[in-house]
């Protein structure tokens, strides 16, 4: 699903007319780990049920109209390609901003797990 895909099901949402603005992320595959390694690809796996648990969390926070994410799994990604979108709609950026960052944050640190493929060395670190 692409961003534009993500707004136009938002415009959708009964409450919209109560948002003031959508906030995106997208990552990405990055060709160099964190060490400088070159990259070839990456493989994530996802708890989707700590995944409901975290977009429930946040469309229960202050001025959140909707949350979606959606995060590419089970498959390999070569560098490039788009991990994960995750949009927020909400009142104000007070709310927004906020609330992407602390799902954001949660997803990286408790609903997925990343395996980094280094290109001369096969699977490498896991992130989770």
């Amino acid at each position: 699903m692409e961003t534009g895909d993500f707004i136009s099901r938002l415009k959708q949402h009964p409450r919209y007319d109560q948002v003031g603005m959508i906030l995106t992320h997208t990552g990405v595959v990055r060709g160099t780990s964190r060490d400088g390694r070159r990259v070839s690809g990456m493989t994530v796996t996802v708890d989707r049920k700590r995944l409901q648990q975290v977009i429930e969390a946040a469309r229960a926070l202050p001025g959140i109209v909707d949350i979606m994410i959606r995060i590419a799994e089970n498959r390999p990604l070569r560098a490039g390609d788009e991990i994960m979108t995750l949009s927020v709609a909400g009142d104000i950026r007070d709310h927004v901003i906020p609330a992407l960052e602390k799902t954001l944050k949660a997803v990286k640190q408790t609903v997925v797990c990343e395996t980094e493929v280094y290109a001369d060395e096969g699977p490498g670190e896991t992130y989770i």
